[in-house]
C-alpha cells in the first residue's frame, strides 16, 4: 500500500499478559484484538499450563491468525501476547514475538514494546562470545543477556541483564516461576496492571483491554519497577537507579486508543483539550470544523467547542481498506487517499472549512486532503494540527520517517502551508500541548519525552551508538 495513505508515525507494538485464568489464551486474544492499532504486521501468543508451554504466531492481523483451532491448542492458565509493527528487524516470521527459548533455568518467553539504542553493540559482544541469534530483533539481545547471566533466580537475571540495556522497554516475561512485568527507568512506553473478578492478574500496554475482558484497572507499573505475578500474588521491586520520567507524549497525540487511560490520564479528554487549545492559538473566521477521521475527531470536537464553529463530518472514511489493493491500470488522481477518504460535496460547497488533524509528518497526505476538500467546492481550507511540528525521529520504539522525510525538520510553517496548498496552517504549540495534558495553565514539560518535537532526547546516545546505528543524517541533536 502507498505509504502516503497512512502518513503517520507508526506504533511499534502492543503487549498483553494474563496470569491465573483458565481461559488465558482466549482473554489474551481479546486483549491483542483491542491493541490491534499498536501493530498490524504480526501477532503471537505463548501459554503455560503448569507443565508445558504452547506457542502460536503468524504474520497478519489478530482476527485472521487466531482461529478457534489455534486458540484451543494454547492451553493453560497463563499467557503473554504481542502485536508487532517492526522498527528493527524485517517483517519475517522469525521476528514475530513472543520470543520463546529453553535455557539453564527452564523455558522463558518474552514480549517487548520499545527499542534498545545499544542493541547493536550488545549483539556484537554476545556473538563474539558464541551467541547464535535466531532473529534480527533488538529484543532478542535481552534473552541472550539473561541466558548468559550467572544469577540463580530469573528475576535477578532479568535485573542484571536490563542494567546493561539502554533505551525504552516495557516487557512481559512468562516462565515456570510466573509472569514478570518490567518498565524502563524513564517509563517511556506504557504498561498497566489490572485484576480480573476471579482473581487473575493482567498486564497490558493500554487500559482499553481491561474494559473488553471485564478486568479492573489497578495501577500503572512504575518506571523502573519489576513485578512478579504468580500463585502467591503480586510482588514488586524497584531495583534500578531512578531516572527523570520521560513518558512518550505521542501516546496522547496519536498512538493510544482514545478510550484508554495512559500515564494516569484519559487519552480522549486530552485530545479534546488539545483541540480547544488549538482554537485559542489559531482561531480563524470560518463556517465549519471537520476532522480528518478517525484520529482527528476528538481534537476537532474540542476546536468546535472553543471556537463556537459548528462541527460536522466532512470526510468519510472507508474502514474496509485492506493492507493491499489493486490500483486501476489507468491512473486516477490521488487514488490512494480517495480509496481511504472521500469529501462530502453537499456539505462543504461554498464553505470556509477548518480541517483538524492530529499530526503532520511528510505532508503528502495533507496536501491531497486539502485538494480533495477544494474539489468538493470549499471556498477556503484552513488546516489545524493538534500537536507541534515533528522535527526529529524517535529512537525509542516508534517507526518514524527519517529526518529528511519529516517536512517540518527543514521547512517553515509557511513553506509547509504552501506545499499542502492550504489558506492557513497552524500547529499547536508545545505550551498548548502541555496545558492540555495537565489541564491547567502550567505549560512546562514535567514528565514527558518530546524528542520528536524538540530534538531533546532524554536517553542520550553515545558516540559509538551513533556510529554503529547511523542514527543521524546530520550532527546529533542535544540530550536533555
Amino acid at each position: 500500500m502507498d505509504k502516503d495513505i497512512f502518513d503517520k508515525m507508526h506504533e511499534e507494538c502492543g503487549i498483553f499478559g494474563i496470569f491465573g485464568h483458565p481461559e488465558a489464551a482466549n482473554l489474551t486474544y481479546l486483549g491483542l484484538y483491542a491493541l490491534q492499532h499498536r501493530g498490524q504486521e504480526a501477532s503471537g501468543i505463548v501459554t503455560y499450563d503448569g507443565k508445558d508451554f504452547y506457542q502460536e504466531k503468524e504474520i497478519g492481523l489478530v482476527a485472521d491468525i487466531f482461529s478457534e483451532d489455534r486458540l484451543n491448542r494454547l492451553k493453560g492458565h497463563a499467557a503473554i501476547g504481542h502485536n508487532r509493527y517492526s522498527t528493527t528487524g524485517g517483517n519475517k516470521l522469525e521476528n514475530v514475538q513472543p520470543i520463546m527459548v529453553n535455557y539453564a533455568l527452564g523455558t522463558l518467553s518474552m514480549v517487548h514494546n520499545g527499542n534498545l539504542i545499544n542493541a547493536t553493540f550488545l549483539r556484537d559482544e554476545l556473538e563474539a562470545y558464541g551467541a547464535i541469534f535466531q532473529s534480527s530483533m533488538d529484543s532478542e539481545v535481552i534473552i541472550h543477556l539473561i541466558a548468559h547471566s550467572r544469577k540463580k533466580e530469573l528475576t535477578e537475571r532479568i535485573i542484571e541483564s536490563l542494567s546493561r540495556v539502554r533505551g525504552a522497554y516495557s516487557l512481559i516475561f512468562l516462565s515456570e516461576q510466573g509472569m514478570i512485568g518490567v518498565r524502563d527507568p524513564h517509563g517511556v512506553r506504557p504498561l498497566s496492571l489490572g485484576r480480573l473478578k476471579d482473581g487473575g492478574h493482567v498486564l497490558s500496554s493500554e487500559t482499553c483491554t481491561f474494559d473488553l475482558i471485564d478486568a479492573k484497572f489497578v495501577r500503572d507499573i512504575e518506571p523502573g519497577e519489576v513485578v512478579l505475578i504468580n500463585d502467591k500474588g503480586v510482588t514488586s521491586s524497584s531495583p534500578f537507579l531512578p531516572e527523570n520520567p520521560a513518558h512518550c507524549v505521542f501516546e496522547y497525540v496519536y498512538f493510544s486508543r482514545p478510550d484508554s487511560d495512559v500515564y494516569g490520564r484519559n487519552v480522549y479528554q486530552i485530545r479534546k483539550r488539545m483541540g480547544k487549545e488549538l482554537a485559542k492559538e489559531g482561531d480563524i473566521k470560518a463556517d465549519i470544523v471537520i476532522p480528518v477521521p478517525d484520529s482527528g475527531v476528538p481534537a476537532a470536537l474540542g476546536y468546535s467547542e472553543a471556537s463556537g464553529l459548528p462541527y460536522d463530518t466532512g470526510l468519510i472514511r472507508n474502514h474496509y481498506v485492506g493492507r493491499t489493493f489493486i490500483e486501476p491500470q489507468q491512473a486516477i488522481r490521488h487514488f490512494g487517499v480517495k480509496i481511504k477518504l472521500n469529501a462530502i460535496s453537499g456539505l462543504l460547497e461554498g464553505k470556509r472549512v477548518v480541517v483538524v488533524d492530529d499530526s503532520l509528518v511528510r505532508g503528502t497526505t495533507s496536501r491531497k486532503i486539502v485538494k480533495m476538500i477544494r474539489a468538493a467546492g470549499a471556498k477556503e481550507v484552513h488546516v489545524r494540527i493538534s500537536s507541534p511540528p515533528i522535527v526529529s525521529p524517535c529512537f525509542y520504539g516508534i517507526d518514524t520517517p527519517t529526518r529528511q522525510e519529516l517536512v517540518a525538520s527543514s521547512h517553515s510553517v509557511e513553506e509547509i502551508r504552501k506545499y499542502i496548498t492550504a489558506d492557513t496552517l497552524t500547529y499547536l504549540s508545545n505550551e498548548g500541548m502541555f496545558r492540555a495534558v495537565y489541564q491547567s495553565e502550567t505549560c512546562e514539560n514535567q514528565h514527558f519525552c518530546t524528542a520528536c518535537f524538540s530534538e531533546e532526547y532524554p536517553i542520550p546516545f553515545t558516540g559509538e551508538e551513533i556510529k554503529q546505528l547511523g542514527l543521524f543524517e546530520i550532527d546529533p541533536p542535544s540530550a536533555q
